[in-house]
């Protein structure tokens, strides 16, 4: 299940608009200045952040704008009263503030204040300070996404005049985040009797039993609970509040709510209930939801669509992905004609898509237009079991993405496709479509998936000058030819996989003129020859994910290359909070060979980086410069012709998962230093001529046999072989190895003898028959020289 809420869109732009009317500094035209206390307390809450332009999304803070001697009611971000001229809203939300928020703060001399808003700057772990209850008058407050950790205050519930609370807290760390317990929950709903928004997403209520919700105040239009961490069972009677038109409860997958056969809140607008759970079923009595305008239901409901969710004439967007939804395809789906985006997939979804909004519906065009979903721009019908292209898509006009993937639709892509002028986003990957790609594709495509199908031929020539083009992935088909060069004019181009094709070409050098290109996977063809830089200038700067393996390139590993990928060094981090690679709603998928073996990753992380370059002809020395790509999670060079010794500058990738050396000609110690590397999980050296201890410590007290095979230098855990004080093997084992060795040569060599020695014997005997020593030796009759010799003896014994 996909853990993406899609109530977060809404919620950023309630956190925009939610104060507008009581924050606007301009709109106030004052008729007594400010007073002096109150514009010293402002200016003194001032000098305890710094201005950090990282932890925002701005390059100006309104805080600049304050001076001293200037009406303080004039600053940016301040509205005063027009009568007493007292501060009475602050906005300094996305104001750039860094720095911790201390509890005497001046902040709290603002006895009149009536809005606060410091959403989205940088405290730093600070508390919220309980002090916050001297503001009596206070009726918005907004701390969202500030950095602020432990305990919401119970003081928090000690304002009785708040109408609107945003606390959500939903970018720092688990272990971080602000911590709502019972009695300052259960007072909070007690004490808010005129609250009518309450935010409280990414907020820890793990401890919090959900059923105090029951006593809401019935003046409640928004209630968000956004990833709380609840257990249990939900109330629905929430649904029954007159007032409430915006209710999220997602990302709460221990949490269970029935929904209604009856009662519902009729003002609903939107609701989002996706990564939990709620019933079995989805009820007839969704259709009394007369004012609905989005709908995300992805909580494990069963059954059937039923027909009444056509009565949802307001719908513009309508998720049901990610349940068990079985059964045909709603009919009444026809009948939102307001709908612009619309997402079933991962459903067990069966046979056709109804005549009523598919074959059928060209003649039913004469007797409404409206049947040609006019407004539908977003269609994503993934895991649909669908055997072909619904047909309904073909008369919807100003489709901007179409997202048909893991079905099993076959035969050609549609003519009629080259007809969606307005189409972004196609992703028809994972089906049986064959023949070739058509030149004629819109040429407002951003995203081009085709991934996993049994398309051959040629890749398009079909990219122009001012190509929009942004993710290209053509992974796992049966194209051959040239990779067109034509591709330098998608200058906007983030991706480009073309893995596991036959495409037989040199290394595309000309990619390098592609300044937003972070992902480019070659690997399974038939590229061949050197990769060199052909540019003086920085290329490749913005690279994250290469994957050249399993072709033929061959030469020293591409240094001026790897100098200049920055975006897998430390230094050219992506400023704020890692984010997952994307156009709009739609996320990239990439196909990865994760710790050794090959993985599809459903998101990719704009922080995720590896480089694969195995199974060439790479020959040379690993340089040192390697050490310098500190953000690497997976390094693999084996299967090459590198020799010399493994840098110990790889110490520098701290970051590093996995990383294989393995099947080339590298030589001298593992070095000490890899030690440091905490966050490896796989290390594979084999099949080198590395020599010497086994470094132990941290991780390396966890790899096993297999990690160093096939170096018979090597000594040291896990290897059964032991080593002297000098970290070689030591003598005892060197001379039982040698007297073994030894051993083996003397029975070999006497074996060798003996077999001359009774070949000779043999021929001897059978080419002169059978000589008289050799008879009296083995046919047991004496000869008579010997029976002379024995009767002297016995002659002798007797003189004695």
């Amino acid at each position: 299940m996909l853990s993406t809420p899609l109530c977060l869109p809404f919620f950023f732009l309630c956190l925009k608009t939610t104060f507008a009317s009581s924050l606007r500094a301009s709109s106030f035209s004052t008729t007594r200045l400010c007073s002096h206390e109150e514009a010293a307390a402002l200016l003194q809450f001032k000098t305890f952040f710094s201005i950090n332009y990282t932890v925002c999304y701005t390059n100006y803070s309104r805080t600049e704008s304050w001076k001293e001697g200037i009406d303080c009611c004039s600053w940016d971000g301040v509205s005063c009263d027009n009568v007493t001229g007292h501060v009475i809203a602050l906005d300094l939300s996305f104001d750039c503030l860094s720095g911790t928020f201390p509890s005497n703060s001046t902040l709290f001399l603002l006895k009149n204040l009536e809005s606060l808003n410091l959403a989205s700057n940088d405290f730093r772990l600070s508390k919220i300070p309980p002090e916050i209850s001297q503001f009596t008058r206070l009726k918005h407050l907004d701390i969202s996404d500030s950095q602020f950790s432990g305990q919401v205050p119970a003081e928090i519930a000690h304002l009785p005049k708040l109408v609107s609370l945003n606390l959500s807290d939903l970018f720092t760390s688990d272990s971080d985040k602000l911590i709502l317990e019972t009695t300052t929950l259960r007072n909070l709903v007690q004490n808010l009797s005129e609250v009518r928004e309450i935010v409280l997403s990414g907020v820890n209520m793990a401890s919090v039993d959900p059923c105090f919700f029951m006593n809401l105040s019935s003046s409640l239009t928004t209630l968000h609970l956004l990833g709380c961490q609840f257990r249990g069972n939900f109330p629905n009677s929430i649904f029954c509040l007159p007032n409430l038109n915006r209710f999220c409860l997602s990302g709460n997958r221990n949490l269970t709510i029935d929904l209604p056969s009856s009662n519902w809140s009729s003002p609903l607008q939107r609701l989002y209930l996706y990564d939990m759970h709620c019933g079995r079923r989805l009820r007839e009595s969704i259709g009394d939801l007369k004012s609905l305008q989005s709908l995300t239901l992805g909580c494990n409901l069963e059954g059937s669509i039923p027909a009444s969710i056509g009565n949802l004439s307001q719908l513009t967007y309508l998720s049901l992905s990610y349940n068990n939804l079985s059964g045909q395809i709603s009919s009444s789906l026809a009948n939102l004609t307001q709908l612009t985006s619309v997402d079933l997939s991962n459903n067990q979804f069966s046979g056709p898509i109804p005549a009523s909004i598919d074959n059928n519906l060209s003649l039913r065009m004469n007797v409404t237009a409206n049947f040609t979903l006019p407004k539908l721009t977003d269609v994503s019908f993934s895991s649909c079991n669908l055997s072909e292209f619904p047909n309904f898509i073909r008369h919807s006009n100003g489709l901007q993405s179409l997202v048909l993937s893991k079905n099993s639709i076959h035969g050609n892509i549609p003519e009629w496709i080259c007809e969606k002028d307005d189409l972004q986003i196609l992703d028809l990957s994972h089906n049986n479509l064959i023949g070739k790609i058509p030149n004629c594709l819109p040429k407002s495509l951003s995203v081009l998936n085709l991934q996993a199908n049994y398309f051959d031929g040629n890749i398009p020539f079909g990219f122009p000058e001012g190509c929009g083009l942004r993710n290209l992935n053509l992974h796992g088909n049966q194209m051959d030819g040239l990779l067109p060069r034509c591709l330098v004019n998608c200058s906007m181009l983030e991706v480009l996989d073309i893995g596991n094709n036959s495409i037989e070409d040199t290394f595309p050098h000309w990619l390098e003129s592609l300044p937003e290109l972070q992902v480019l996977v070659l690997r399974s063809n038939k590229f061949h020859g050197f990769v060199q830089s052909t540019k003086e200038s920085p290329s490749f700067l913005r690279l994250r994910v290469l994957d050249l393996s399993n072709n033929d390139f061959l030469g020293p590993l591409p240094v001026r290359y790897i100098e200049n990928f920055k975006a897998m060094m430390d230094l050219y981090r992506d400023e704020g909070s890692p984010e997952y690679m994307n156009v709009g709603s739609y996320q990239y998928s990439l196909v990865v060979t994760w710790k050794g073996a090959e993985r599809e990753l459903q998101k990719i992380l704009t922080v995720f980086s590896s480089i694969h370059l195995s199974n060439n002809k790479f020959e040379g020395e690993i340089p040192d410069v390697m050490g310098k790509l500190s953000s690497l999670k997976g390094l693999n060079l084996s299967h090459n012709n590198l020799i010399g010794h493994i840098p110990p500058s790889l110490r520098n990738l701290t970051n590093l998962e996995w990383l294989d050396l393995s099947s080339n000609e590298l030589a001298g110690k593992i070095p000490d230093e890899l030690v440091s590397l905490t966050q490896l999980s796989v290390l594979n050296l084999s099949n080198n001529h590395l020599v010497r201890r086994i470094p132990q410590g941290n991780q390396f007290n966890t790899f096993g046999n297999d990690s160093y095979e096939g170096n018979p230098g090597l000594c040291g855990i896990p290897l059964s072989k032991s080593c002297d004080g000098n970290g070689t093997q030591s003598s005892s084992f060197q001379e039982k190895d040698e007297l073994w060795r030894f051993g083996w040569r003397v029975v070999v060599l006497g074996y060798g003898c003996g077999v001359v020695f009774g070949l000779l014997m043999g021929y001897l005997v059978f080419r002169t028959g059978k000589p008289k020593w050799f008879v009296s030796l083995f046919d047991g009759r004496p000869s008579q020289s010997g029976r002379k010799m024995r009767k002297a003896k016995r002659l002798v014994q007797r003189r004695r």
